[in-house]
């Protein structure tokens, strides 16, 4: 979170397996309730109807105001954000972002979804909050991860933001994002999790927990059975082998090209591809483009002289 003049900047990537902020990150997930659940610490009251944050699992949507998820979502991350401040209340600027290939087109709707009310009343984890909202600038997700750094991408580089619904894509030259050259493929993690759960189905008519799978992208094993663990380290090659493919589709050339990995499927990559780790950088932190947001941002508004 930054602050401008009283205004604080808070970036949220609004992903579909986790939402990020520039300090914290948790699961894309909502339940609601007429009544106060027994149980459930994560509990957020608004409009007279209790949210139960990062439960059930966000469905991947080719947009994402198709229902009122994203919004609940966001009051959760701006709530964390302002506690790590002791704050309670306060005027908040929205910094997000969308796929490359949606931002032209989704830009304006994603904006007017987030911004739909002036002010937001609610409770959150037992604490209530009062939030003025003062804008919102919608930008190039991914891009913003590596948005602090361009100076140091001289020559030709690739870009890639593997979340857990879409994966894209970006080249830059000498700095210069090339708006001709950016993609987004329906091909996140999920692709990965959904050939697991299957592969182990069919091979063993077993289920493991997402919080296995997960572990072991992260660190490429977990304490589980060994022919389990086998099934999945070959499904996360696979689905590394077909990131690099997609690349390649892509113009990605690594004898001529530099690649940069950001999102969290970057560790599938790391863990299970076949890449030259001497001309490839992953970048591990999940908040990255959260604060890449929260730069961008700040970086507009100084240039228009403030907020007005």
């Amino acid at each position: 979170m930054k602050d401008m003049n009283g205004i604080k900047i808070i970036g949220v990537d609004h992903g579909y397996g986790n939402i990020k902020t520039a300090n914290c990150c948790f699961l894309s997930g909502v339940a609601a309730f007429d009544e106060k659940p027994p149980v459930g610490y994560d509990l957020l009251l608004y409009d007279g109807r209790y949210y139960l944050i990062g439960a059930l699992h966000k469905t991947y949507s080719g947009v994402k105001v198709i229902d009122g998820d994203y919004y609940i979502l966001t009051l959760a991350a701006i709530a964390r954000e302002l506690r790590r401040e002791e704050l309670t209340s306060a005027k908040v600027y929205l910094a997000v972002g969308l796929p490359l290939s949606w931002v032209t087109t989704q830009n304006k709707t994603f904006r007017d979804y987030l911004l739909k009310n002036e002010s937001a009343e609610f409770t959150y984890r037992d604490i209530d909050y009062h939030i003025e909202f003062a804008g919102c600038e919608v930008f190039p997700q991914g891009f913003a991860a590596v948005a602090d750094r361009l100076r140091d991408f001289p020559g030709h580089h690739v870009l890639c933001d593997i979340g857990n619904g879409t994966m894209n894509i970006l080249h830059i030259k000498d700095g210069k994002p090339d708006a001709t050259r950016m993609f987004t493929e329906e091909y996140g993690t999920k692709e990965c999790s959904l050939a697991i759960r299957e592969a182990l189905m069919r091979q063993y008519q077993a289920k493991v927990d997402e919080s296995v799978i997960t572990e072991v992208f992260r660190t490429g094993t977990a304490d589980i059975d060994g022919d389990y663990l086998a099934v999945i380290t070959a499904e996360a090659k696979k689905y590394a082998d077909g990131v690099l493919k997609r690349l390649a589709e892509r113009s990605y050339d690594p004898k001529q090209m530099r690649l940069y990995v950001v999102g969290g499927g970057g560790c599938i990559l790391r863990n299970f591809g076949a890449y030259d780790a001497s001309r490839t950088t992953v970048i591990d932190d999940l908040c990255a483009t959260a604060k890449g947001y929260e730069f961008m941002a700040e970086s507009r508004i100084r240039r228009h002289g403030g907020l007005k």
